[in-house]
């Protein structure tokens, strides 16, 4: 399938990281973009008056920032997933080891939890906490396959064709995507699991969740199949984007 890498050829641009510093460093990222996103959503909630609109734009943003200087780092060690549903993608397009892909998806979730326990700790809030803000809808549900298709979409087209604009690409498409989603996309099972575990302004009740989950699944894997269809994959003998 245009270019699909052999099993000799696997995960090339990471070789020179073992395998558990590439874990690690999904964990540590994805905790981090978890504090920031339940930090930054307790903080604009506290300051925004009431005005979720205010408070929404406050979150967006710095999700957005946060994601940028996240991807920046640790893409050149990990690929920078801190997604379960991207670690699916590229496992399934035989650019990820489906041992590696196990390593990465629970490193993903616990640092996902571990991340929205550090912003309540920050902020000064029970640690443990269960989420009772209900997500639920169809409207809800299409929104994470919407938001999860165009990230997938985002991440494989700017890997495809513009590489080095991958980590500002993947966070303004987050950025635009609180504001056009229902659901302020989520597009992230580690992520969803973890806002259950938070009852402030970023959080989800856990009742909510598995649709969430479900939806992200299946746009992360529509996307992938469209991406492959349309823009295929670039020669081993040709440079990204030719």
């Amino acid at each position: 399938m245009n270019g699909a890498p052999s099993d000799a050829s696997l995960e090339p641009p990471l070789a020179p990281f073992p395998a558990s510093r590439r874990i690690v460093a999904e964990l540590v990222g994805t905790a981090w973009l978890l504090a920031v996103v339940v930090g930054s959503g307790i903080m604009a909630e506290r300051l925004a008056s009431g005005n979720n609109a205010v408070a929404l734009l406050a979150n967006a943003i710095a999700t957005g920032g946060g994601l940028f200087v996240l991807i920046t780092l640790f893409g050149p060690v990990s690929g920078a997933h801190f997604n379960p549903a991207v670690s699916l993608v590229f496992a399934v397009r035989r650019e990820l080891r489906w041992t590696t892909f196990a390593g990465f998806v629970a490193a993903q979730i616990v640092g996902a939890v571990l991340g929205v326990f550090a912003a309540h700790a920050m902020f000064g809030e029970p640690i443990w906490q269960i989420s009772a803000k209900l997500r639920d809808g169809p409207g809800q549900a299409f929104s994470e396959v919407v938001a999860t298709f165009g990230l997938i979409a985002t991440i494989l087209g700017a890997l495809r064709f513009r590489p080095e604009a991958t980590p500002a690409a993947v966070s303004l498409y987050i950025t635009a995507a609180y504001w056009f989603t229902a659901s302020t996309s989520f597009a992230n099972p580690a992520v969803t699991i973890a806002r259950s575990l938070t009852n402030t302004f970023a959080g989800i009740a856990p009742g909510s969740a598995p649709a969430f989950i479900v939806a992200e699944v299946v746009g992360a894997l529509a996307a992938a199949w469209f991406m492959e269809w349309l823009i295929g994959r670039p020669r081993p003998d040709r440079p990204p984007g030719s």
